[in-house]
C-alpha cells in the first residue's frame, strides 16, 4: 500500500505565503495539504479557493471549520462551492474548535461532542441534497425547506473530525471519513488510535472504512541543528500546554518547559530554543531526511498508512517541503508501494 503524505500548515501566513506553500507542496508530490482556519487569522476558505485554480492535482481542506462560528448551512454551502472549484479535490475538515479562542467572542462551547456530531450530520444530508430535519439527530429547529438550491457535484465531500479526547476521537471513528488528531510524540498514535477503533467498532465499521493519518510536528532541513532549533521554539511556545498525559509518554511535565517559555517571552530566542532537551524534541520529527525517515518507518511500523507533516515544517518552509520532495518521500514510497508483479508471472 502506497503512503499518503499530507501537509498541515497554519494560517497565520498571508495569503501569498499560502499559495506559494501549495504551490510548492504539489511540486513535491504532497497529495494533500491542510491549512487552518484559526480565529482571527487569514480565512482558509478565501485561501483555498485561491489554491483551486494555481494547482492540479493537490487536495486541499480545511483543518478546520467549526459549527460555533460558521452555522452547518454555511459549512456546507461552502464545502459543495470548494468541491465545484476543486474539480473533486476537497475535503472538510470539521471540529469544535478551541475554546480559548471562541471566548475571544463571547462565545460559550457547552456541548462540543454533540455540537459536532450534528453539525456533521446536518452537512452530510445537505451535501446528499437533502434536509437535515429528516437526518436523526441534526437539523433540530430547522424546516423541510433547508436545502442547497443548486445541485452539489457528483463527489462525495470526505468530512474529517479533528479530535483529541477519546470521546471524539470515538465519535470520529463511528462517524466520519477521517480523522484529524495531533500525536505528541508521534508514537501517540497507536494509543489515539485504538480510541478511533472502538468507536469504528460500535457502528460496524473498522479502521479501513476511515482516513487516520499519524498527524505529527515536523522540521526538516539539510542542517540537522537549524531543524531542531525551529522546533525547539515551538515547543518553548506551545510545550506548558501540553496535557500531562502526552507528555507522560516521554516521562515530561508541563514544569519542564516553563524555562523555556519565559526566555521566549522575554524575546530571548537562543536561550528558548536551549532550554528544550533532546527528549523534549522527541514531541515531534526534527532534523535531516535520514533523521525523519527513521521516525517516519516507526511510525510506518506501528501501523500508520498516512503521515501528515504540520509546521514549523523547516526554519524555512518551502525549502523544507522540496527536500521532503527530494529526499524523503521517494524513500518512503520505494518501500511500502507494492512489488510489481513479475514478467511471466500467472497471477
Amino acid at each position: 500500500m502506497t503512503t499518503t503524505v499530507s501537509l498541515r500548515i497554519n494560517n497565520d501566513l498571508d495569503s501569498r505565503e499560502l499559495i506559494a506553500v501549495a504551490e510548492a507542496a504539489e511540486a513535491a508530490g504532497i497529495d494533500q495539504l491542510w491549512i487552518s482556519n484559526d480565529l482571527m487569522l487569514h480565512s482558509a476558505p478565501a485561501v483555498l479557493g485561491a489554491i483551486t485554480q494555481r494547482t492540479e492535482r493537490l487536495r486541499i481542506g480545511t483543518g478546520i471549520m467549526n459549527p460555533y462560528t460558521v452555522h452547518p448551512a454555511e459549512l456546507a454551502m461552502t464545502a459543495a462551492t470548494l468541491q465545484e472549484l476543486s474539480g473533486g479535490r476537497f475535503l472538510l475538515g470539521l471540529a469544535a474548535g478551541s475554546a480559548e479562542f471562541l471566548n475571544w467572542v463571547g462565545i460559550d462551547q457547552p456541548t462540543p461532542l454533540t455540537t459536532t456530531r450534528q453539525a456533521l450530520r446536518a452537512i452530510r444530508a445537505l451535501l446528499d441534497g437533502g434536509a437535515p430535519v429528516e437526518v436523526d439527530g441534526a437539523g433540530e429547529g430547522w424546516t423541510t425547506d433547508a436545502r442547497l438550491r443548486f445541485t452539489p457535484p457528483s463527489t462525495r465531500v470526505p468530512i474529517y473530525i479533528g479530535a483529541m479526547s477519546p470521546r471524539m476521537l470515538a465519535f470520529a471513528g463511528a462517524e466520519a471519513d477521517g480523522v484529524i488528531a495531533l500525536h505528541l510524540p508521534p508514537e501517540h498514535f497507536t494509543t489515539a488510535r485504538a480510541h478511533i477503533a472502538e468507536g469504528a467498532a460500535s457502528a460496524g465499521r473498522t479502521l479501513d472504512d476511515l482516513d487516520t493519518p499519524a498527524c505529527v510536528w515536523l522540521s526538516l532541513d539539510e542542517d540537522p541543528a537549524a531543524a531542531a532549533r525551529a522546533l525547539a521554539l515551538k515547543l518553548a511556545y506551545y510545550g506548558p500546554a501540553f496535557s500531562p498525559f502526552l507528555l507522560g509518554q516521554l516521562g515530561l511535565e508541563p514544569e519542564d518547559f516553563v524555562a523555556a517559555e519565559r526566555h521566549l517571552a522575554r524575546g530571548d530566542a537562543d536561550a528558548a530554543a536551549d532550554a528544550i532537551t533532546p527528549t523534549m524534541l522527541r514531541m515531534g520529527m526534527c532534523g535531516g531526511p535520514a533523521d525523519v525517515l527513521a521516525r517516519s518507518r516507526d511510525l510506518l511500523a506501528l501501523g500508520a498508512r498516512h503521515l501528515s507533516f504540520g509546521p514549523p515544517l523547516g526554519p524555512d518552509p518551502l525549502a523544507s517541503i522540496a527536500l521532503l520532495g527530494s529526499s524523503v518521500l521517494p524513500a518512503l514510497r520505494a518501500e511500502t508501494s507494492p512489488d510489481p508483479t513479475p514478467i511471466g508471472s500467472d497471477s
